[in-house]
């Protein structure tokens, strides 16, 4: 079976898209079939990623190493016995169309709380939610007193990981393993970045998941996305000489794949 890798994160703008594609072409680039889902069916940016991917491949003439992406398929709902929900169908669809071509499949989920993406998080054998580093974003995971910094409790989607998490082992399936990815990180060592970092060390061991550093703030994440493009094409696109910020920015996808550490994944890019 094929070993299914979710991006879940339920508040937009924390580089879930950006996660995916990096991860998604690394593994290609590592000699393994990955699938692509994108559960988002009204912004569909990882979709569009990799549409924007293949047109550039088309004019260009390039040969890059690419995930294979299928939109959600549709379902004649006469088919859908009554009480079943269509979405649940899609999903399965889908997975099933993947699954027999792939090693992994790489699923994006919407920045809110859908079925689908419920639904997608049951299914995970990795779990990983791109934060953006402030307290904002911390929200998602945890309700926090500001004042004292005292975690009140957990949030509404991380007692939805807990409920896939559950359904996991009444299926006796795996536990999901979560990582948590600390994005747009800043360069200098601020006092509230120090804080975030104690927070999320904190709560990591409250509710289970492990933290890793993502992706900084970088433009040249925004000037990929046109062309579909990550920084592992960079070389492979005409650019012989990469600058330092592009050099550590290949160094933090590096970085991210052994953090996540996938099965029979050596690192090898």
């Amino acid at each position: 079976m094929a070993h299914i890798i979710v991006v879940g994160n339920e508040k937009g703008g924390s580089g879930k898209s950006t996660t995916c594609m990096h991860v998604a072409t690394a593994l290609v680039r590592m000699g393994h079939r990955v699938g692509a889902l994108d559960l988002d069916l009204r912004q569909r940016s990882f979709g569009r990623y990799v549409e924007n991917r293949l047109a550039y491949l088309r004019r260009t003439g390039l040969t890059l190493p690419s995930p294979n992406y299928q939109d959600m398929p549709e379902i004649d709902a006469s088919l859908i016995p009554p009480g079943e929900n269509a979405y649940d169908h899609r999903l399965s669809a889908a997975i099933s169309a993947l699954e027999p071509t792939s090693d992994f499949i790489m699923i994006d989920c919407p920045g809110s709380h859908t079925r689908l993406s419920q639904v997608a998080h049951s299914l995970a054998d990795t779990l990983i939610t791109p934060l953006n580093d402030s307290f904002i974003d911390f929200d998602l995971l945890a309700r926090v007193d500001y004042e004292t910094g005292r975690v009140k409790g957990p949030s509404i989607y991380s007692e939805m990981v807990w409920n896939a998490r559950q359904l996991r082992a009444q299926a006796g399936l795996k536990p999901i393993d979560w990582i948590v990815l600390r994005n747009r990180l800043g360069a200098q060592q601020m006092h509230n970045k120090k804080k975030v970092g104690a927070a999320l060390e904190d709560l990591s061991k409250r509710i289970g998941f492990r933290v890793a550093p993502g992706f900084s703030e970088r433009v040249i994440f925004r000037e990929l996305f046109p062309r579909g493009l990550t920084l592992l094409d960079l070389k492979d696109t005409g650019v012989d000489q990469l600058n330092i910020s592009n050099i550590a920015a290949r160094q933090e996808v590096r970085d991210l794949m052994r953090e996540i550490r996938l099965p029979a994944v050596t690192i090898d890019f």
